[in-house]
């Protein structure tokens, strides 16, 4: 049985890590390459770049934090933001990510899923999609960083981006966003249910009890920033209560707290 993934999701915008409240209201919470170091070592099974305003400002500047990321942290990255071509991927890629992600554009011109799957191999490529919820009880995805709607209903959207050779599927409930009070357990179940890929989430976690819960629901992994980030809960404590639960995880830190 796959072992589930705690990963740290950082938010870089310029030359830091920030976070918000439902993607909105940044603070300044710290810098991208001694967060991650300091994840690596408390016990993280992967870590999550984004630069969040890459998309508004056409660009994307992880290029050098990702070289630097990949000498010195043993652990997979996945690269997310301003992601726009098959060049992009590949600069990405060569810059020692493991993985993209990929929203925007694929919201614009899914063909880049086809090709980018193609020529890199699906187990490069994840979808990234930021979900919110709707009137009707559906959920639509969004594009910019939850700015920006895209018409795409996230159920199908997430179904349509396998078909077409995504590996993965990064779902973050805007919501639940940063606001500690739980995942989108419909949310959850809903896309898990829909695709054959694994599917990591995020968006509201605000417990290791909260992550328990999206493994049970078949999560294949969590992206947790806010708890993290605030130390409200440690990676240990998150891999004890996992395992504790019966939940298949990597190495579970020293000194893990009671």
């Amino acid at each position: 049985m796959p072992k589930f993934r705690v990963i740290p999701r950082l938010e870089v915008k310029g030359p830091n890590v920030v976070k918000g409240i439902r993607m909105e209201g940044l603070r300044v919470v710290g810098q991208p390459e001694a967060m991650a170091q300091r994840y690596a070592h408390e016990g993280a099974d992967e870590i999550v770049f984004v630069d969040i305003v890459a998309s508004l400002y056409n660009r994307n500047q992880l290029h050098s934090l990702v070289s630097h990321a990949a000498r010195n942290i043993a652990l997979p990255l996945c690269v997310g933001g301003g992601v726009r071509s098959i060049e992009d991927i590949r600069a990405l890629l060569r810059s020692g990510a493991d993985r993209i992600s990929i929203n925007t554009q694929a919201c614009a011109t899914p063909e880049i899923i086809d090709e980018a799957a193609r020529i890199f191999g699906a187990q490069c490529i994840a979808l990234s999609i930021q979900a919110k919820r709707q009137p009707d009880g559906s959920w639509e995805a969004y594009a910019n960083n939850g700015r920006d709607r895209t018409g795409r209903e996230v159920v199908t959207w997430a179904r349509e981006a396998v078909s077409r050779g995504a590996g993965e599927i990064l779902l973050v409930s805007v919501d639940r966003d940063g606001t500690r009070k739980g995942f989108d357990l419909d949310l959850v179940g809903a896309v898990v249910d829909a695709v054959s890929v694994p599917v990591v989430v995020g968006g509201g976690a605000g417990s290791a009890d909260d992550i328990v819960a999206a493994a049970r629901h078949g999560a294949a992994g969590v992206v947790v920033a806010h708890v993290l980030h605030f130390e409200r809960v440690s990676i240990a404590a998150v891999k004890a209560a996992l395992a504790g639960a019966g939940i298949p995880v990597r190495r579970i830190p020293q000194a893990a707290p009671a």
